[in-house]
């Protein structure tokens, strides 16, 4: 009779503990992301719970919000709001977004330096992808105190980025980043790429400025050593290498179809018309594919090129200046006859 009693109320004990429990599961562990998705949502020093709880609104499910609202306003979350990029996976629950949120523990964002003409640019897309205020970002690569830090000066700071993909904090400061640039550039240099300029008689700095005329001339991967040895040719020589986009550069007007001899006579370090050898810094965050091009140039006797005539984006190149006068006629033939001034 005992056994009959003591059954009878331990079968709805454990029925009420089976819920509780699966109701603790499903609002502190149960996947909060909508749709199986992953969100990320970005937190600075300005964020208070309130707006927080907004932001996650949109990415989580109802039960889910619930749970991570209760949560975090009996943990003091609002007390400790760590500023980060953090995301909201499929599977994870309440209790896990929490922890992370309150022990900073952010997630990685893919950070991709782009192959751009300008520091300012430059400052301009890093700051729309990290937390970083673009004019403090640009305030720093234009102050030669901190550019002489890393070895380079305001015309050459371009050199401190390799236009490689980096996984970095969306948090990470001006000053941080560029000390990652420095560590990754190094890493890029060393061995093989290093031996090879030393080999050349160049700095990293002239490899890399060479190699971003080599890039403004053809976007031909295949054609940049070719481009990369008439230019090395034309330094041996002692001749000024007469680069167009240098002449756009130091214009600042890149998008000139054609250069006519009025734009020769701009006064700027950067015209290779009116000055010989290499410029005194890069005209634009050179390819890692340009910079290679320059450390494995082809060998070859040309002195001169110009574009084809079939726009194809590729070069006619001669040995001799008369040779060069020929194709630079059937270019310009071909410009006139499309109409390109």
């Amino acid at each position: 009779m005992r056994k009959m009693t003591s059954k009878r109320y331990w079968i709805p004990i454990l029925i009420c503990l089976a819920i509780v429990a699966g109701t603790a599961y499903f609002y502190l562990f149960a996947s909060l992301a909508k749709d199986g998705k992953t969100y990320y949502i970005y937190i600075d020093a300005d964020d208070n719970i309130d707006s927080i709880n907004a932001r996650l609104d949109t990415m989580t499910t109802s039960s889910g919000m619930a749970a991570f609202s209760m949560l975090a306003r009996h943990n003091g979350y609002e007390r400790n709001i760590i500023p980060g990029r953090y995301a909201v996976k499929p599977g994870m629950g309440a209790l896990r977004l929490l922890r992370n949120l309150k022990n900073g523990a952010q997630t990685p964002l893919h950070l991709t330096i782009p192959s751009v003409r300008t520091t300012d640019k430059l400052a301009a897309v890093l700051g729309s992808k990290l937390q970083i205020d673009s004019l403090e970002l640009m305030k720093e690569l234009s102050d030669p105190a901190t550019c002489a830090r890393y070895g380079l000066d305001t015309l050459t700071i371009a050199c401190l980025f390799i236009p490689n993909t980096y996984d970095v904090y969306w948090t990470i400061s001006a000053r941080e980043l560029l000390d990652r640039m420095q560590k990754e550039s190094r890493a890029f240099w060393k061995g093989d790429r290093q031996s090879k300029a030393k080999a050349m008689g160049m700095t990293e700095v002239q490899v890399m400025t060479l190699a971003s005329i080599v890039d403004e001339e053809t976007a031909n991967d295949a054609e940049k050593p070719m481009v990369a040895q008439m230019y090395l040719n034309r330094l041996r020589e002692d001749m000024p290498l007469q680069a167009d986009p240098t002449v756009k550069f130091a214009l600042k007007q890149f998008d000139l179809k054609r250069i006519y001899n009025v734009h020769l006579s701009v006064n700027s370090p950067f015209n290779t018309y009116r000055n010989k050898g290499l410029p005194p810094g890069p005209i634009r965050i050179p390819s890692v594919s340009g910079i290679d091009a320059v450390l494995n140039h082809a060998h070859h006797d040309y002195l001169y090129m110009c574009a084809k005539e079939d726009f194809s984006g590729t070069h006619n190149f001669a040995k001799t200046y008369e040779e060069h006068l020929l194709n630079a006629k059937r270019y310009s033939e071909a410009l006139n006859k499309r109409g390109i001034k």
